[in-house]
């Protein structure tokens, strides 16, 4: 749920006004500094922006404990140290009272800053010092590669109308404490905001935009089923995939790949007949792998859910159209699936609800006449009110819609997955969260955020740049990344 800038100020003057906030503000800058750490495990180099009031505060708590865990800290401040407030001035004594940490310095440490300029109560464009430290930190991102945390918000964004000023910072995270704002779900918010991480303060907040939301481990941590100790391959969701055809063979893998590291019991997957010798090679050896010449045939086949669409080319098998709208098992529609039903808008229109629809913008342009809206969000809900489906689009914040329920927008991945067969894995692993149990709504985010986890435990636990992360990597990250959806305090 999302909330103004005025009503998290309000319900943080009602609760503060009979406690000391020291304790929230410890906590704030503890969760900060493990959120860094996870992305950063190795001790590195910091440089750390504060300003006079608690988003200082909370910038020194977040020094602190990267200081006890060996990195380098600088700290910079924009009204002078001996200018800071009550409450901030206790935690910089505090952070000066830190034993530094020698650390061997094994190799080049990355460059990671903070930016605690201003929180919530500051309006207009960034003035004076603060802009000229502003001004130094997207410098340092610019020329160095550095990495920007920002605390609750990049200084100088408007959280309440999603936009930045002229001199804002631009953040690669945003630490979002307690609520997330209303403007971070505004279109091309991602571009100043990059990876929201929720850090969740015991803060009452009434008031919420309870029409949207983001996608964090919070909320999604209760959709996921816990297996019975007895369960078997054939409790555990079949998934049949029809995907491929000659030159696009590699889409069925990746869906293949998808669904199986996705958790299914068993995975069939159905190939034109001209294909099914590359795909039986390349296939994860615990998938089936079928030739067919139509969809009656892979309508045949047993199953809980099924994905339709990666790699089918233009001209797919007879029967598609019927296999889309009467199988009597929840669909997965993706990639050529979708340009099939916008070439037929009377298909379109008599989907049952039991579909979930997985374009990415350019084939959401060719479903809808209205594409030319500029806001996502209303895109979507116009579709599913239209059609009465379910609705993952994707991009940088993919949004998920279903009728009756609140808009739903990813926090996790970066920009490396701008890059073919993310959608094919991703189309796999939904229809196995669905086999599995999970309604198509509630599939389509708790993939979402999976798959854009599992890139980032990929560039991670691999050191590798972010442009050169590539899909079926991804896909074997899928396990690490629902084991740390399991754990709390995942970012």
């Amino acid at each position: 749920m999302l909330v103004t800038c005025s009503a998290m100020a309000e319900a943080e003057r009602r609760f503060f006004a009979d406690r000391s906030p020291e304790p929230w503000m410890d906590e704030a800058g503890r969760l900060c500094a493990a959120a860094i750490l996870d992305f950063f495990p190795d001790p590195a180099k910091a440089e750390v922006f504060c300003g006079k009031g608690n988003n200082g505060g909370d910038a020194l708590v977040l020094a602190r404990w990267l200081k006890r865990h060996g990195w380098s800290v600088i700290l910079h401040f924009a009204s002078g140290a001996g200018n800071l407030s009550g409450l901030p001035a206790k935690k910089l004594a505090e952070y000066e009272a830190e034993p530094t940490t020698p650390i061997a310095l094994l190799r080049p440490r990355p460059l990671v800053l903070v930016d605690g300029l201003v929180g919530l109560g500051a309006k207009g464009e960034l003035r004076g010092s603060i802009r000229e430290l502003a001004a130094r930190m997207n410098s340092l991102r610019r020329r160095e590669g550095a990495t920007t945390f920002a605390i609750d918000l990049p200084s100088g964004f408007d959280a309440d109308a999603g936009v930045a000023g002229p001199d804002a910072v631009v953040a690669d995270f945003t630490l979002s404490v307690t609520q997330a704002k209303v403007g971070f779900a505004a279109d091309g918010a991602e571009n100043h905001l990059g990876r929201l991480v929720e850090i969740p303060l015991d803060i009452p907040v009434e008031d919420l935009d309870r029409t949207r939301r983001f996608l964090f481990p919070s909320n999604l941590r209760p959709r996921l089923p816990r297996r019975a100790f007895g369960m078997h391959k054939g409790a555990a969701g079949r998934v049949v995939i029809a995907a491929g055809s000659r030159g696009m063979a590699g889409a069925a893998v990746l869906a293949a790949l998808g669904a199986s590291r996705g958790g299914a019991g068993l995975v069939t997957v159905c190939v034109p007949e001209e294909v099914h010798a590359i795909v039986a090679t390349k296939a994860p050896p615990e998938t089936m792998v079928r030739p067919y010449r139509d969809f009656h045939e892979v309508g045949e086949i047993a199953a809980d859910a099924c994905a339709v669409g990666p790699g089918l080319g233009s001209e797919p098998a007879p029967g598609l159209g019927d296999f889309l709208t009467r199988h009597p098992k929840p669909l997965v529609i993706d990639a050529d699936a979708l340009n099939f039903l916008a070439r037929s808008p009377a298909l379109l229109s008599t989907l049952p609800a039991h579909r979930l629809l997985t374009p990415h913008p350019g084939e959401m342009a060719r479903l809808v006449s209205d594409a030319e809206i500029s806001d996502r969000s209303t895109l979507a809900g116009r579709f599913v009110e239209t059609h009465g489906t379910a609705l993952l689009l994707k991009g940088a914040r993919t949004v998920v819609a279903s009728p009756g329920k609140p808009f739903e927008l990813n926090t996790t991945g970066h920009p490396g997955m701008a890059s073919g067969g993310m959608g094919d894995v991703l189309t796999g692993l939904c229809a196995a969260l669905v086999a599995q149990g999970l309604g198509l709504h509630d599939a389509a985010c708790v993939g979402s955020w999976l798959l854009g986890r599992a890139a980032e435990l990929a560039m991670r636990e691999g050191r590798q740049a972010a442009e050169s992360i590539h899909a079926p990597l991804v896909a074997e990250f899928l396990g690490t990344a629902r084991q740390a959806l399991n754990i709390p305090g995942s970012p």
